[in-house]
């Protein structure tokens, strides 16, 4: 008999709880930066005030996105934890009615009823909670909420994303400065965006598309705000 080869699968919904945050933290921190060093800048300051504002900006959004991310990805896994608590107490009170919807899941999946009825005892003779919140509930360890993780993610990435904007600032030349940071950032989340589609399997294309699009809009907004603003003062 021929020896059965394994291979190793990676499939991106592993990385879906700390890659969104990353991906949120990374865009908001370059075009909030870089949004708010140009909207300065189009109001004639002088780069220490723009360096200031960039800076500020990077603590103030990180810690937001920090705060943000754990609320709300905490308020999930309170729901999951809910949810959890009245599976279990379902199971051990209505034992025969689980698995009957669980017979049911497995028939909707296109397994025959006597299959799906093996299928679902099999399970239930294992970790039936863990089945029950996988099939009928949808939550999984890839899945599953994980509030400190996300909000360590979006502060780091934010951090890095406001930093980049906030270098090309400090560097360029004041003539050239807003044009500099405006094309640094745009080109930041276009290799955002495209690093972003890889780690998550997917075509990288409209992502860059989609967050440059949003960027320029964000750019181009401060910009005018800014300018106007300068103008009456």
């Amino acid at each position: 008999m021929a020896r059965l080869k394994t291979h190793t699968e990676r499939h991106a919904v592993s990385r879906i709880g700390w890659l969104r945050a990353a991906v949120l933290g990374a865009n908001d921190g370059i075009v909030s930066t870089a949004s708010l060093i140009v909207g300065v800048a189009a109001a004639d300051a002088a780069r220490g005030g723009l360096l200031l504002t960039g800076l500020a900006g990077l603590v103030a959004g990180a810690m937001s996105m920090a705060a943000g991310e754990y609320v709300s990805v905490s308020s999930q896994a309170d729901s999951e934890a809910a949810d959890l608590a009245r599976e279990r107490h379902e199971l051990a009170t209505a034992p025969e009615q689980e698995l009957e919807e669980m017979t049911a899941i497995y028939v909707g999946r296109g397994l025959t009823a006597d299959l799906a009825r093996q299928v679902a005892e099999q399970l239930h003779a294992g970790d039936v909670l863990a089945a029950h919140a996988r099939d009928e509930l949808g939550i999984s360890d890839h899945t599953q909420a994980k509030p400190v993780q996300a909000a360590l993610t979006s502060a780091a990435t934010f951090s890095v994303g406001a930093a980049l904007p906030l270098a090309v600032a400090g560097m360029a030349p004041l003539p050239i400065l807003i044009p500099a940071v405006s094309l640094a950032a745009l080109a930041f989340l276009a290799v955002l965006g495209g690093v972003g589609a890889w780690a998550g399997g997917a075509n990288p294309w409209r992502p860059m598309l989609r967050v440059t699009f949003w960027g320029a809009l964000a750019l181009a907004a401060t910009a005018l705000i800014g300018k106007a603003f300068g103008a009456v003062v």
